[in-house]
């Protein structure tokens, strides 16, 4: 994403109403299957400095990409943070701002369909943004419900950063749906975005994790990197009865392929 667009894009996650955005939005991702067959799952993840981005190569100032996920001042990110942790449990990003790009990149060009073999996923990829009370869109109940979405403000698959997609792990009326099976996945499956343009990334999956709404590593997941990454998000864990939600989510981790090494 052009630098001009991706500074605003984690300032969008932590200011104003944001304190109900991405994850708790994820949360509203799934509803109990009661009797039905339970998704696959994987084990849930406490320690995550397996998964720390890579080391600061530059200063977090500056222009440029200087700018990728600039955040408020001290004071403002403080009170931002607050309203986050309160609702998932997780410190917003503090801006991590890379110095070079360690893997080839591809323009900006929206997705159009998600295919995950490993798993049978063929989806078109529609666009979710956030409602009027800074909360993530999901994909809403109707013919639309069991595609794939991307949050339209992170950078689009292939760009320098981390991509988002989401998307429902079922339903109470029509059983799974598009992420059903997102915990079956494992490193070295291979996923891929056909975008607006023709031109298809490829990711490998880095790692699947599972990780209490509690505890959600928001940086690791929305925080900036200094390459081509894809995060999709869904539902897992067990499910709350008395809230109507998940526990936790299921995150997958995925790297741009450099197409010269095939």
């Amino acid at each position: 994403m052009r630098p001009s667009s991706s500074g605003r894009y984690l300032r969008k996650l932590v200011t104003g109403a944001a304190a109900v955005l991405l994850v708790s939005g994820v949360g509203l991702i799934g509803v109990s299957l009661a009797s039905q067959k339970e998704a696959p799952q994987v084990p849930l993840s406490i320690d995550i400095s397996d998964l720390a981005p890579e080391p600061v190569l530059g200063d977090s100032g500056g222009d440029g990409l200087g700018g990728y996920f600039n955040l408020q001042s001290a004071a403002e990110r403080t009170a931002s943070e607050a309203q986050l942790i309160a609702t998932i449990g997780a410190s917003a990003p503090p801006g991590m701002f890379p110095s070079r790009v360690i893997t080839p990149t591809l323009p900006r060009s929206e997705p159009a369909t998600l295919d995950i073999p490993a798993i049978d996923v063929h989806s078109v990829v529609q666009q979710v943004g956030q409602t009027a009370d800074g909360a993530l869109e999901v994909p809403a109940p109707g013919p639309h419900y069991d595609e794939a979405a991307w949050y339209r403000h992170s950078p689009t698959p292939g760009e320098l950063g981390p991509s988002v997609l989401l998307g429902h792990i079922d339903s109470a009326a029509n059983g799974p749906s598009v992420f059903f099976d997102l915990g079956k996945l494992v490193p070295g499956d291979r996923i891929s975005v056909t975008r607006a343009d023709d031109s298809v990334a490829t990711f490998i999956v880095d790692k699947v994790a599972r990780y209490s709404k509690n505890d959600f590593p928001t940086n690791l997941v929305y925080g900036d990197i200094d390459h081509a990454g894809l995060r999709i998000l869904t539902c897992g864990g067990a499910f709350d009865n008395s809230t109507g939600h998940y526990l936790d989510n299921i995150v997958v981790f995925a790297s741009l392929l450099d197409p010269s090494k095939g």
